[in-house]
């Protein structure tokens, strides 16, 4: 074996023991949701970032937060809550808040901290013309001051985004400050070594269905037939610099090797050396420790040229709809943020769905609405994100998304947690499409 067949193996032994190590034979089942928002003044205009920043400090004296992180001025920009643990962060820049539950058994458990908050932050910004809005884009993003927030894993991310100024200018978004504007709707569930594939590959299949149920991110900007852009503002960037770091699977897992063989087409950007955060362009992370140099940057702009390490892949992340986390999870991450009173309509989707998953899998095998031998999952998600349907498309996303409505409502009942009622507004607006 030669010494760079070597590294592609140590690479493969990473990847293996960061993602799969983790998961349990019957790990115990909860639910992690996380829920971003942007932040919108409602005199029209960019958001004051003072008045978001003094939010947090409001926080601090009226519930049992404490600072987690501060900015290089000192502004708190991550808090926990000393009891349950759910933490409230500014999402890359200071117009958009970010709220990450605690992992808990219900949805309802989640929905009633969701409120509490909401009714403590809603009234202080809105004393001061601003409000928490249940928007997939910051409508007032060209105005805004898209700045990142003070911390320099955000600052590296921004300056990492903006190195495809430097490439095809074909394949490339013109808005590197895109994380900044963009808000997602994103679950995490507890899966096993005998199921996890089988729910990555199933779940994939859905994106057409929650393309069409959920999208609520047309971007202004540019005349993009689509109304999810999160999806061309991801994969448009340089985190789709390899297209398998991004999206939808392009095919079925049969096999936990088959599963990390695609990991290893995914990429690493960056690395730390001592306190300093250095990013490069993309490396796959089957090359990755074959290099023997990599040109790294500072937050700075200068470069320096460091030397790849096996630890660098403690910062591995792919950015998959459907993703393998570090903690025994799968990551739902191709949802938009949804209006506030349909915040949780999605991750009840998922749960459902989840929960009755067998169910779900004899349908997609036996639909009569798409193949997927033959049919993309990638291509179907693009196709039903349009912003027009033809009739005929209509009738068949319409079906196929009541089908897979009525699998995830039976699974939620199966759960006797009482939520199913979650899907309840969405089944009706479907009859009246």
């Amino acid at each position: 074996m030669t010494e760079k067949q070597k590294k592609e193996v140590c690479a493969e032994a990473l990847l293996t023991k960061r993602y799969l190590t983790s998961l349990k034979e019957e790990p115990e089942k909860y639910i992690g949701i996380e829920l971003e928002f942007p932040i919108i003044n409602l005199l029209g205009g960019k958001t004051d970032t003072r008045v978001s920043k003094d939010l947090f400090r409001y926080l601090l004296k009226v519930e049992d937060f404490k600072i987690i992180k501060e900015d290089d001025d000192g502004n708190p920009v991550q808090l926990s809550h000393d009891k349950n643990k759910d933490q409230i962060v500014f999402e890359l820049s200071y117009n958009t808040i970010e709220f990450a539950f605690e992992k808990s058994k219900t949805i309802q458990e989640v929905e009633k901290r969701f409120t509490h908050y909401l009714n403590l932050i809603q009234p202080f910004l809105r004393e001061r013309k601003h409000q928490i809005e249940g928007r997939g884009i910051h409508p007032y993003w060209k105005e805004n001051d898209n700045s990142p927030v003070k911390i320099d894993r955000y600052k590296m991310l921004v300056q990492f985004l903006k190195l495809a100024e430097n490439e095809n200018q074909e394949k490339y978004h013109r808005y590197p400050d895109y994380g900044t504007f963009i808000c997602g709707n994103q679950v995490q569930l507890d899966v096993s070594k005998s199921n996890y594939l089988k729910i990555i590959n199933a779940m994939n299949k859905v994106e057409a269905a929650k393309a069409y149920l959920f999208a609520n991110s047309i971007f202004e900007g540019e005349n993009w037939d689509t109304r999810i852009s999160r999806d061309i503002f991801w994969e448009a960037s340089m985190h789709g610099y390899y297209p398998e770091n991004v999206g939808v699977n392009p095919e079925d897992y049969t096999t936990d090797q088959a599963y990390v063989e695609y990991l290893l087409q995914t990429s690493l950007f960056y690395a730390y050396r001592g306190e300093e955060i250095l990013y490069f362009k993309p490396i796959r992370a089957k090359e990755y420790l074959k290099q023997d140099k990599i040109l790294a940057y500072r937050l700075d702009g200068s470069s320096k040229e460091i030397q790849p390490k096996e630890d660098d892949f403690h910062n591995h992340r792919s950015y998959h709809f459907q993703d393998l986390t570090t903690r025994g999870t799968i990551e739902f991450r191709s949802t938009c943020t949804q209006p506030l009173s349909r915040t949780f309509t999605p991750i009840a989707f998922h749960v459902g769905l989840y929960e009755n998953n067998h169910q779900l899998d004899a349908y997609l095998k036996n639909n009569p609405y798409f193949d997927f031998q033959k049919e993309s999952p990638k291509e179907l998600r693009k196709q039903y994100s349009k912003k027009t349907l033809s009739s005929e498309e209509v009738i068949k996303i319409k079906h196929f998304s009541k089908d897979l409505l009525e699998i995830a409502k039976n699974g939620l009942i199966k759960r006797e947690k009482g939520e199913e009622w979650y899907l309840e507004s969405i089944i009706e607006e479907l009859e009246e499409r």
